[in-house]
Protein backbone atom coordinates (compact mmCIF):
# COMPACT_ATOMS: atom_id res chain seq x y z
CA UNK A 1 0.00 0.00 0.00
CA UNK A 2 2.79 2.41 0.96
CA UNK A 3 4.70 1.59 -2.23
CA UNK A 4 1.60 2.16 -4.35
CA UNK A 5 1.16 5.64 -2.85
CA UNK A 6 4.83 6.40 -3.42
CA UNK A 7 4.59 5.20 -7.02
CA UNK A 8 1.45 7.30 -7.62
CA UNK A 9 3.12 10.39 -6.13
CA UNK A 10 6.17 9.78 -8.33
CA UNK A 11 4.00 9.53 -11.45
CA UNK A 12 2.25 12.80 -10.59
CA UNK A 13 5.65 14.47 -10.07
CA UNK A 14 6.83 13.12 -13.45
CA UNK A 15 3.75 14.54 -15.21
CA UNK A 16 4.18 17.96 -13.60
CA UNK A 17 7.89 18.02 -14.40
CA UNK A 18 7.35 17.12 -18.05
CA UNK A 19 4.54 19.64 -18.39
CA UNK A 20 6.99 22.36 -17.41
CA UNK A 21 9.30 21.40 -20.29
CA UNK A 22 6.86 22.42 -23.00
CA UNK A 23 8.05 25.40 -25.01
CA UNK A 24 5.97 27.46 -27.40
CA UNK A 25 7.16 27.61 -31.00
CA UNK A 26 4.26 29.66 -32.36
CA UNK A 27 4.63 32.87 -34.29
CA UNK A 28 3.34 35.04 -31.44
CA UNK A 29 5.59 33.63 -28.71
CA UNK A 30 8.74 35.47 -27.69
CA UNK A 31 11.43 34.51 -25.21
CA UNK A 32 12.29 36.97 -22.45
CA UNK A 33 15.59 37.69 -24.22
CA UNK A 34 13.79 38.62 -27.47
CA UNK A 35 11.38 41.07 -25.83
CA UNK A 36 12.15 44.75 -26.38
CA UNK A 37 14.82 44.04 -29.00
CA UNK A 38 14.72 45.66 -32.43
CA UNK A 39 13.54 43.23 -35.11
CA UNK A 40 14.18 43.21 -38.83
CA UNK A 41 10.87 43.11 -40.72
CA UNK A 42 10.57 41.85 -44.30
CA UNK A 43 7.43 41.49 -46.39
CA UNK A 44 6.46 38.71 -48.75
CA UNK A 45 3.78 36.49 -50.22
CA UNK A 46 3.07 32.90 -49.19
CA UNK A 47 3.92 30.51 -52.04
CA UNK A 48 3.31 27.18 -50.32
CA UNK A 49 2.12 25.69 -47.01
CA UNK A 50 2.93 22.23 -45.69
CA UNK A 51 1.95 20.60 -42.40
CA UNK A 52 4.94 19.29 -40.39
CA UNK A 53 5.52 17.76 -36.98
CA UNK A 54 7.90 19.53 -34.61
CA UNK A 55 9.57 16.88 -32.48
CA UNK A 56 9.41 17.17 -28.72
CA UNK A 57 12.15 17.99 -26.27
CA UNK A 58 14.65 15.35 -25.23
CA UNK A 59 16.11 16.56 -21.95
CA UNK A 60 17.51 14.49 -19.08
CA UNK A 61 14.47 15.46 -17.00
CA UNK A 62 12.11 12.92 -18.60
CA UNK A 63 14.62 10.07 -18.42
CA UNK A 64 15.66 10.98 -14.86
CA UNK A 65 12.12 11.25 -13.55
CA UNK A 66 11.17 8.02 -15.31
CA UNK A 67 14.20 6.24 -13.83
CA UNK A 68 13.22 7.35 -10.31
CA UNK A 69 9.64 6.19 -10.77
CA UNK A 70 10.75 2.91 -12.35
CA UNK A 71 13.33 2.28 -9.63
CA UNK A 72 10.83 2.92 -6.86
CA UNK A 73 8.25 0.72 -8.56
CA UNK A 74 10.79 -2.03 -9.21
CA UNK A 75 12.06 -2.02 -5.63
CA UNK A 76 8.54 -2.89 -4.44
CA UNK A 77 8.85 -6.25 -6.21
CA UNK A 78 10.36 -9.15 -4.34
CA UNK A 79 12.76 -8.92 -1.44
CA UNK A 80 16.51 -8.89 -0.82
CA UNK A 81 18.62 -9.20 -3.98
CA UNK A 82 15.50 -9.68 -6.10
CA UNK A 83 14.29 -6.28 -4.99
CA UNK A 84 17.60 -4.66 -5.97
CA UNK A 85 17.60 -6.32 -9.39
CA UNK A 86 13.98 -5.32 -9.97
CA UNK A 87 14.81 -1.74 -8.92
CA UNK A 88 17.68 -1.58 -11.45
CA UNK A 89 15.53 -3.05 -14.24
CA UNK A 90 12.69 -0.70 -13.26
CA UNK A 91 15.02 2.31 -13.32
CA UNK A 92 16.35 1.48 -16.79
CA UNK A 93 12.89 0.77 -18.19
CA UNK A 94 11.47 3.86 -16.45
CA UNK A 95 14.25 6.02 -17.85
CA UNK A 96 13.50 4.89 -21.40
CA UNK A 97 9.77 5.28 -20.90
CA UNK A 98 10.21 8.72 -19.27
CA UNK A 99 12.33 9.91 -22.19
CA UNK A 100 9.77 8.71 -24.74
CA UNK A 101 6.93 10.22 -22.70
CA UNK A 102 8.63 13.63 -22.55
CA UNK A 103 9.23 13.64 -26.31
CA UNK A 104 5.62 12.62 -26.99
CA UNK A 105 4.09 15.16 -24.63
CA UNK A 106 6.13 18.04 -26.04
CA UNK A 107 5.73 17.13 -29.75
CA UNK A 108 3.57 19.63 -31.61
CA UNK A 109 1.92 20.24 -34.97
CA UNK A 110 3.75 22.77 -37.13
CA UNK A 111 3.47 24.45 -40.50
CA UNK A 112 6.21 25.07 -43.04
CA UNK A 113 5.50 28.43 -44.67
CA UNK A 114 7.36 29.10 -47.94
CA UNK A 115 7.46 32.84 -48.62
CA UNK A 116 8.58 34.74 -51.72
CA UNK A 117 9.98 37.88 -50.15
CA UNK A 118 9.68 41.21 -51.92
CA UNK A 119 13.36 41.10 -52.91
CA UNK A 120 12.66 37.85 -54.82
CA UNK A 121 14.21 35.54 -52.23
CA UNK A 122 12.33 32.31 -51.55
CA UNK A 123 12.58 31.15 -47.91
CA UNK A 124 10.79 28.58 -45.77
CA UNK A 125 9.90 29.11 -42.11
CA UNK A 126 8.62 26.50 -39.66
CA UNK A 127 6.52 27.41 -36.65
CA UNK A 128 3.89 25.86 -34.41
CA UNK A 129 0.30 25.88 -35.66
CA UNK A 130 -2.05 28.16 -33.75
CA UNK A 131 -5.83 27.72 -33.69
CA UNK A 132 -6.51 31.43 -34.15
CA UNK A 133 -4.07 32.00 -37.03
CA UNK A 134 -4.70 30.60 -40.50
CA UNK A 135 -2.28 31.20 -43.34
CA UNK A 136 -3.30 30.95 -47.02
CA UNK A 137 -1.29 30.66 -50.23
CA UNK A 138 -1.11 34.07 -51.92
CA UNK A 139 -1.49 35.95 -48.63
CA UNK A 140 0.83 38.86 -47.80
CA UNK A 141 2.79 38.34 -44.57
CA UNK A 142 5.47 39.91 -42.42
CA UNK A 143 8.63 38.05 -41.48
CA UNK A 144 10.17 39.30 -38.24
CA UNK A 145 13.70 38.30 -37.29
CA UNK A 146 15.49 38.90 -33.99
CA UNK A 147 18.79 37.26 -33.02
CA UNK A 148 18.50 34.71 -35.83
CA UNK A 149 14.97 33.62 -34.87
CA UNK A 150 12.31 34.37 -37.49
CA UNK A 151 8.53 34.14 -37.34
CA UNK A 152 5.79 34.72 -39.89
CA UNK A 153 2.75 36.84 -39.04
CA UNK A 154 -0.15 38.55 -40.75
Amino acid sequence: MRNTKLLTASLVALSLTLGGCVSNLSGDSYSRDEARKVQTVRLGTIEMLRPVKIEGTKTPIGAGAGAVVGGVGGSAIGGGRGSVVAAVIGAVAGGLLGSMTEEGLTRTQGVEITVREDDGTLRAYVQQVQENEIFRVGERVRIMTVDGTSRVAH
